[in-house]
């Protein structure tokens, strides 16, 4: 449905996105994760038509866009970070003004204007001006509003900064509708735990490039740990010993705790505890998690902070 394609932009000296290059199907959500300053909100401008790639392309239904082409970018809705509601006129008002400057009829803006609201649990707001209005309930007439014409494509910033978890957990239910009815949905976040939920695939940026991309389960592979046990032992553990232990990847002591990374619980956690056994080591707790998408985006970005 929506493929970018080698996109690059540069302000200056400065280049901001460099090769970027994905897909989003139809009845799929993808998550465009990266740290701050990697390039996401300029690619994001790109892909909805609002900034011009300096190199690259951004396709729909394989149509290229391409200077005005007002016809595609009206098949796409993009809810930004910042919210974009007129706060003196009522949600419904919001909705028909959006409607029109999308293009639709002018017979069916209220129709549509209603469904949007209907989705997005505003409904009974209608007449209600989003002066009034909760943090979540302007983020839901924010995504409302990126509705109202229908568009085949949603592109979705940051959707939930600043909501509660009920309105949270009500964006979700809107975003899981929207790909049941076949909508190609990209979706940037800072919370790991929202992609993990919803995104049928990731793509991570950094420095303007893309340096993963593919399935959460697929992402895990790639790395070389994949479960992270934490052991409370008696005594002093050699870890640098521990950590050359079949299946082992490494080890580490902390607050009077071992911390074991490994790839398989099944196959090397039995090896670990023998070793500790055999150590003089007596075990008291044992505490196991598969890594997430969080280790992956570290694993792949950093921990240095990003101003």
């Amino acid at each position: 449905m929506l493929q970018a394609a080698g996109l690059f932009k540069s302000y200056g000296a400065r280049e901001v996105v460099a090769d970027v290059g994905f897909m989003v199907n139809a009845g799929e959500i993808v998550g465009l994760l990266g740290p701050n300053g990697a390039g996401k909100t300029t690619t994001v401008a790109m892909l909805c038509g609002l900034l011009a790639p300096d190199r690259g392309s951004v396709t729909l239904d394989g149509e290229t866009m391409g200077g005005d082409a007002s016809a595609l970018k009206r098949r796409i809705g993009i809810a930004p970070q910042e919210l974009a509601l007129y706060e003196d006129l009522s949600a419904i008002g919001n909705l028909e003004l959006f409607g029109a400057l999308y293009g639709v009829a002018r017979a069916q803006i209220p129709g549509a204007a209603m469904r949007a609201l209907a989705l997005v649990g505003l409904g009974d707001r209608a007449k209600d001006k989003p002066a009034t209005f909760s943090g979540g309930m302007k983020r839901r007439l924010n995504i409302a509003c990126a509705l109202v014409h229908d568009p085949d494509v949603l592109l979705l910033d940051e959707p939930t900064v600043g909501v509660d978890p009920q309105s949270r957990n009500a964006i979700f239910d809107n975003i899981e509708s929207l790909r049941g009815r076949g909508k190609a949905l990209v979706y940037t976040t800072h919370y790991m735990e929202e992609a993990e939920r919803l995104c049928d695939r990731i793509v991570i940026i950094d420095h303007g490039k893309v340096i993963a991309s593919d399935t959460l389960q697929e992402l895990k592979k790639k790395l070389p740990v994949l479960n992270a046990v934490k052991l409370e032992v008696d005594g002093a553990v050699d870890t640098d010993a521990l950590a050359r232990e079949p299946g082992v990847r490494s080890a580490s002591t902390a607050n009077g705790a071992v911390t074991v990374g490994i790839e398989d619980l099944a196959t090397a956690l039995p090896g670990v505890l023998a070793w500790l056994e055999a150590h003089g080591h007596v075990v008291h707790t044992i505490n196991s998690t598969e890594v997430g998408l969080e280790d992956i985006f570290l694993a792949l970005t950093g921990r240095q902070l990003r101003d």
